[in-house]
Parts: C-alpha cells; structure tokens; sequence
C-alpha cells in the first residue's frame, strides 16, 4: 500500500454535437487530486482555490464516496482519508468537472492499494456512476472516445485528435445543471431527426479519425438535444448557426452547457475574429463569458506515487502546471 498519491485529470467535452452521451473529447484543463492515508487516523478533505464553495468537505464528498468504491470493490477497508483537491476546470459549465473528479478518486484510491483495479473497471464502474460513458471515457483514456453504454457494461474506442486541431471555448458566467438541461430535451424525437444524427454522428467520428477536418462543419451539425437547449443559454442559437462563418471548423454546446465549443484549424487565420464573435453575440444577449483556447489532451491522467515525504506542501507540488 502506498500512503500518498497524486494524480493529474483533464477536463472533458461532451457530445460534440450529434454524438449525445457517445462522443467525448479530452480537454487541457486539469483537476489534481491527492489521496493519502492521514497521520491522526481521521479524514479530512481540503479544497484549494476558487470556485469550490458548496463542495462538501465530510464523508459526503463525491471523491471520498469514490474512493470507498474502489476499497469495496477491492476487498480492503480504509475508512479514514485524507483528500487534497485543486481544480482549474470549471464547475457546471459543461466542461467534466464531476466527471474529472470521479475519475480522480477512482485513479487515486486504486494507486493507494497498489491498483489492484483494471483500467477497464475503472471505465465501468465511472459509467455507472456518471450515467454514461463520454466524459468519464475521455478523462480516463484521453483523446476522443466513441463510447456506448448498455446500462450494464461500457464499451469504447479511442482516437488520437488530428494535430491540427485547437478548441475555443466560451464559459458563460452563469452554472447550468445537467439535470435541468436533460429536462429540456423531448420524451420523443421523429425517425427524420433521429436518422439525421445517427449519420452526422458517424461522418464526424470518420472526420476525425481520418483527418479530414472539412467534413467537420457538416457532421457536427444536431437535432438531438440542441435545438431544445438553445433557450437555456441565450445568444446560443445565433453561435451555432453563425460560427462557422467566423473561422470555426464546427461549433457545439460542450455537455450540457452552458459552455460553447468550437473546434478550429491550428492554421486559420480567423483565430481573433472568432474569439470576438463568441464575446460579442453572447454579451449582445445579456451574458458575460470568458474564451479560452484549449488543446485536446491526447493522454489520461497522469498519477504521481509520492513515497518518500518531501516536505512540500500539495499546492507547492501542484504549483507551475496550473493555467494561468
């Protein structure tokens, strides 16, 4: 058993369109989480940074509950933890926060027992967990992961993102509940619409695969859940019909929102216009939001087995890879 470790978890999107609760994608903004075995006997959660108020710091946080699955699952008993969490992605803006966490705590607690848990059931037990396994995928496998979920087992493969490839995103200064955004969608969809996604889906997973990053604007395009969620976050209609005219390869809602997403060649001389769409559009319609220009994080997380102490606090050891 190790006493302490660290691991490094990329953000995730969603969907990227037409692939609703199947495609995901791996994103360059982390969670570090470190679990350790605590010196006193008791269990004690600190959160670092902004922007966590409201997560619990007792037995009722999500990455201690993880944690005591994967003890479970592994036939051991480690009721008392110690939890150090910093998190640069988001919260509830449809960018894998939660999802980052749980794969966190389950990467963490399994390296803390000498991981006795496959990787593949740490995808299926983050599934079950998350309720399907896009987000989950693409934060423990890194890339761009095609999943499906039968409700029983995960199934998924993985694409290296073509090099060319950038994101921008716009965060909307505003949190969107997934649970409120699946409420949205209709009980019911039309064979025509439902036709329509099931072909942009799969032209889009070929697009990438094969590199062909001019098929991007036509297959990213969705009547699935889209259309329903657009009232959610104003200006968004007006982004997903007009970003591709701005220098955007495709443009989607990441997850559930409220963040947009659009994908743009590496080369694209637009960059700054696109940027200045994005702000615009979204502040014309009463809403703040910050850009960002994010990478598609080709690997999973990245775990750190701390085995002799070396009186650097989490922070210090955290410090130098936080985005500016």
């Amino acid at each position: 058993m190790n006493r302490r470790v660290m691991v490094k978890v990329p953000a995730s999107t969603a969907n990227l369109g037409p692939g609703f609760d199947a495609l995901g994608m791996a994103l360059s903004l982390y969670a570090w989480i470190e679990i350790s075995i605590p010196e006193d006997g008791r269990t004690v959660i600190n959160l670092h940074g902004d922007g966590l108020a409201g997560i619990p710091v007792d037995k009722s946080n999500l990455i201690y509950k993880v944690a005591q699955l994967v003890f479970e699952k592994a036939g051991v008993s480690i009721p008392e933890i110690a939890i150090d969490m910093y998190i640069e992605i988001p919260l509830t803006r449809g960018l894998g926060s939660s999802a980052s966490a749980i794969i966190g705590g389950l990467v963490a607690a399994n390296a803390l027992i000498g991981s006795p848990l496959s990787e593949d059931e740490l995808f299926q037990l983050s599934t079950e967990l998350e309720g399907h396994p896009d987000n989950v995928g693409a934060s423990l496998f890194g890339g761009i992961v095609v999943a499906s979920w039968d409700g029983t087992r995960a199934a998924k493969v993985t694409i290296q993102p073509p090099v060319d490839l950038e994101v921008l995103v716009a965060i909307p200064q505003f949190e969107l509940a997934t649970e409120k955004a699946r409420h949205a969608l209709p009980a019911q969809l039309s064979m025509k619409d439902a036709v329509f996604n099931v072909a942009n889906s799969s032209l889009l997973v070929a697009a990438l695969a094969s590199g062909q990053l001019n098929l991007i604007p036509h297959a990213m395009r969705d009547r699935l859940h889209q259309p329903y969620r657009a009232a959610l976050v104003p200006g968004m209609a007006e982004i997903l019909e007009h970003a591709t005219e701005h220098g955007a390869l495709g443009v989607a809602l990441s997850g559930a929102g409220p963040t947009l997403l659009t994908l743009v060649h590496r080369g694209s001389t637009q960059k700054a216009e696109l940027e200045a769409f994005l702000i615009e559009t979204l502040k014309g319609h009463g809403i703040e939001a910050e850009t960002m220009w994010l990478e598609p994080c080709s690997e999973g997380p990245e775990l750190t087995i701390v085995r002799e102490p070396n009186g650097q606090s989490f922070m210090e050891r955290v410090k130098g890879e936080v985005r500016a």
